[in-house]
């Protein structure tokens, strides 16, 4: 009987993540600014995007301000930056906080200014909108007219309440078929929590996991089949990331370059296939409401609501941190001004 073959970690392109807290290094060898960003976001484990969220909008502020090195600058700059956001770009209020977040995290976590004006810096009032919901009929419609793998996603998406990203970084060791419950690791503000399996997915997700396991096996037997490992598990545990419970359970088709290790490595699924599959649904079924991925979890919500399902087991099937975010969905339950029949329908 042969042994199973579990391919040794592989060598690793030397990464810039530094083992200990940063350092200021000498002036011949200190790194550039954007480096500098990158080390102190991986080091406090930040997530990649992250990375090149903050990374972008720093980006932008220097080059408004004609490539200034930011230590030159300080509050009327930035300022002045997020004032043009606004003003010119016609950014929403997210965007311009998210931008905001970006240089606040540069002044006081990369370049270590304690300075009084950064407390001044007031974030933009976001606006209060309302989700877009569809209706159980035109979910139904728009699932029906989605296939293959963008189908199982889908299907989570509205049948477990998944964010998009949830969905496509599920492991298969987070999915009990006995028990029907999903596990959703490192959500939104990095909290586990756990919710349902829809037994609608359950045979065609069984069957998908098969074909997974079939391509697991020819990664292993390539050399390959190491996933992507959250923290420093895959040190810790050198041969885990070859493990089937590891791996992703919407694996992508071809294998890919870690951009921040240089290892070469089976990612999980690009969001772009189930936004685009969702959106030419949309276009086949006539929907005049924005299919994109998240409005399937709004449905979800929303549906439950419908159902009489309590407000707080709600918010803990979302992940919600605070009650009032899941209020917001009881809207669709106050139909005609808080459910109030309009006098026009009496005459």
């Amino acid at each position: 009987m042969h042994a199973r073959f579990i391919p040794a970690p592989p060598t690793r392109i030397p990464s810039s993540l530094p083992l200990s807290p940063p350092t200021e290094p000498s002036a011949a060898s200190k790194p550039k600014l954007l480096d500098q960003v990158r080390h102190v976001l991986r080091f406090r484990h930040y997530s990649y995007r992250t990375e090149q969220t903050y990374v972008h909008w720093i980006t932008r502020f220097i080059f408004f301000h004609n490539k200034r090195h930011p230590r030159e600058m300080g509050k009327v700059e930035v300022e002045r930056f997020l004032t043009a956001l606004a003003v010119e770009r016609h950014v929403s209020a997210a965007t311009q906080n998210q931008a905001m977040h970006a240089l606040l995290f540069l002044y006081r976590d990369v370049l270590t200014q304690e300075l009084d004006w950064l407390d001044d810096i007031v974030p933009a009032k976001p606006s209060q909108r309302l989700p877009t919901v569809l209706t159980q009929q035109e979910v139904r419609g728009l699932l029906n007219a989605v296939h293959g793998t963008p189908w199982l996603i889908a299907n989570l998406l509205y049948g477990a309440g998944l964010r998009l990203t949830e969905g496509l970084r599920l492991r298969v060791k987070d999915v009990d078929f006995t028990t029907n419950q999903i596990v959703v690791r490192e959500g939104k503000g990095n909290k586990d929590r756990i919710t349902m399996l829809p037994s609608v997915v359950k045979e065609p997700l069984t069957t998908h996991l098969t074909e997974v396991r079939a391509l697991h096996k020819q990664d292993v037997a390539r050399g390959f089949g190491r996933v992507l490992l959250p923290n420093a598990l895959d040190r810790k545990y050198p041969h885990a990331a070859v493990e089937w419970g590891w791996q992703w359970v919407f694996p992508a088709a071809h294998l890919s370059i870690d951009p921040r290790s240089g290892i070469q490595r089976r990612h999980h699924l690009s969001p772009a296939v189930p936004q685009q599959a969702l959106k030419e649904a949309a276009r086949q079924v006539g929907l005049s409401k924005p299919a994109h991925p998240h409005i399937l979890r709004h449905s979800f919500a929303t549906h439950l609501l419908e159902a009489a399902y309590d407000i707080r087991t709600i918010q803990e099937l979302l992940g919600h941190q605070d009650v009032s975010t899941t209020m917001i969905y009881t809207h669709v339950l106050n139909r005609g001004g808080r459910g109030v029949a309009s006098p026009a329908d009496r005459l």
